[in-house]
């Protein structure tokens, strides 16, 4: 890819240049279009490559263009995959890490036009302790079936929903509790 001390823009992938949308806004956009469940993943991975790539990617450089994108987002790190549920979510934890950014990068990282994803991601890896290593430690103990400490413990009462943050239910489940709900009305046999 790159060294790591730039900041690509562009990436090349099977001997062309391709522009990118590097702003960390750009890329959780990507992220999260990876992560819909209400789409089949040949589609989500499409949508992907079309947000993140300037130009359209040619069809034979797909495959290639899909493994730069995912190398681009690690930031160029080799990324070790663990099993079970993820800990952190980027869009319904989004509050809690933008407050930590914002005190690490000194400023409302929101307001900025550009901010490149890799500065973004350095900011979120300086975080250090604050509130989102709370939560996260929270919910790592809990999904491990780990005792809390007694500060945990109340962390844990005042802020339930956040730490419990379940994923939001995909459509097909929204469409079948309606269903179900109808039925137990007796709206439908």
């Amino acid at each position: 890819m790159t060294d790591a001390w730039s900041l690509p823009t562009r990436l090349t992938v099977e001997g062309r240049s391709y522009g990118i949308h590097a702003d960390y806004r750009d890329i959780l956009d990507v992220i999260r279009c990876l992560n819909d469940r209400d789409e089949p993943e040949f589609l989500r991975w499409y949508v992907a490559l079309a947000l993140f790539y300037r130009e359209k990617v040619a069809p034979e450089h797909r495959s290639a263009a899909m493994a730069a994108m995912t190398d681009f987002i690690a930031c160029g790190q080799p990324q070790t995959t663990v099993p079970g549920p993820r800990l952190l979510d980027w869009q319904r934890d989004a509050g809690v890490i933008v407050a930590d950014v914002n005190r690490v990068a000194g400023q409302e990282v929101r307001a900025l036009p550009f901010l490149h994803w890799w500065t973004f991601v350095a900011y979120f890896n300086a975080i250090g302790e604050g509130q989102l290593s709370t939560l996260l430690r929270v919910r790592n103990k809990l999904r491990r079936g780990r005792r809390l400490d007694p500060w945990e413990m109340d962390y844990y009462r005042e802020n339930r929903a956040l730490v419990d943050g379940r994923e939001p239910p995909t459509a097909q489940e929204q469409a079948e509790k309606a269903r179900l709900e109808r039925i137990l009305a007796g709206k439908e046999p």
